[in-house]
């Protein structure tokens, strides 16, 4: 049977109608609900001031650390939680991967080599401008240029977050990394062997994958009217291998530990 808009729209006005007048008839079949606002339950004692019931008290702290379970952050007390600083056991063991390993991911993940600066301006499609944010402070780039793969950009701005998470999980005052070198046309290579015959001529830095991050320098993050107080180095050093060994062990990068040039070289993979 097929029903019309009409019939169909009379009979819902019908049904409202029917409804109307049964609430007006018996309101009691209607089950009221308590629209005041809900209090807190309070217990009268003798000097005539009110406290909380024990059981609201309960549930109150009972929920305060349930919240704070979930924290890394902070205690169930609220106060603030200050992790240890672990490190590596050692730098050469935790971050080994040499050039011939890190080449493989950066001519699987990268762009191919520019010739030269120009060449590489006319590449944007393919890769993305990196310059210093709130997380990493790129130094000045005197033999390479400040363009990574995206792969690569989000590794680095992984890296820049995560430092600052354990500084603060770990009481340490807030630094940046230092990034002193990204991509290398072939041109930047040619003139690093001119005066540095041990520098590679098939470098990871030519495919916009690989990265230099400093480990002897920071950045202190701080403002004009309040300075925070001097951390050293090797503390900062010690709480960025964490990160880093964390990033390597979940397969987002290849890294090598270069004792003469100061830095984490590592590559995208």
């Amino acid at each position: 049977m097929k029903i019309s808009k009409n019939k169909f729209l009379l009979g819902a006005g019908f049904v409202i109608i029917s409804l109307g007048v049964i609430r007006c008839v018996s309101p009691h079949v209607v089950k009221q609900q308590n629209t005041e606002p809900t209090h807190a339950k309070t217990i009268e004692i003798e000097d005539g001031s009110n406290q909380q019931s024990p059981d609201k008290q309960c549930t109150d702290a009972q929920n305060t650390q349930n919240q704070l379970a979930y924290s890394n952050f902070f205690r169930a007390d609220g106060s603030l939680v200050k992790n240890r600083i672990y490190s590596v056991p050692n730098f050469g063991k935790a971050f080994p991967d040499q050039n011939d390993v890190q080449l493989i991911s950066a001519k699987k993940y990268g762009v191919s080599p520019v010739q030269n600066r120009k060449e590489a301006e006319h590449r944007k499609g393919e890769l993305t401008y990196i310059g210093s944010n709130p997380y990493y402070y790129v130094d000045n780039l005197k033999s390479s240029i400040p363009y990574l793969v995206p792969r690569a950009a989000i590794l680095l701005q992984d890296i820049g977050r995560n430092f600052f998470d354990s500084l603060q999980i770990k009481g340490i005052p807030l630094h940046k990394i230092i990034v002193t070198s990204v991509m290398r046309s072939k041109e930047d290579v040619q003139k690093l062997r001119n005066h540095n015959r041990n520098a590679t001529q098939n470098s990871c830095h030519l495919y916009g994958t690989t990265i230099d991050v400093c480990y002897n320098r920071y950045k202190t993050v701080e403002t004009a009217k309040t300075t925070r107080r001097k951390v050293r180095n090797d503390t900062l050093k010690w709480v960025l291998s964490e990160v880093l060994n964390d990033l390597r062990q979940q397969n987002r990068c290849h890294i090598k530990y270069e004792v003469h040039q100061g830095c984490f070289h590592l590559t995208v993979r």
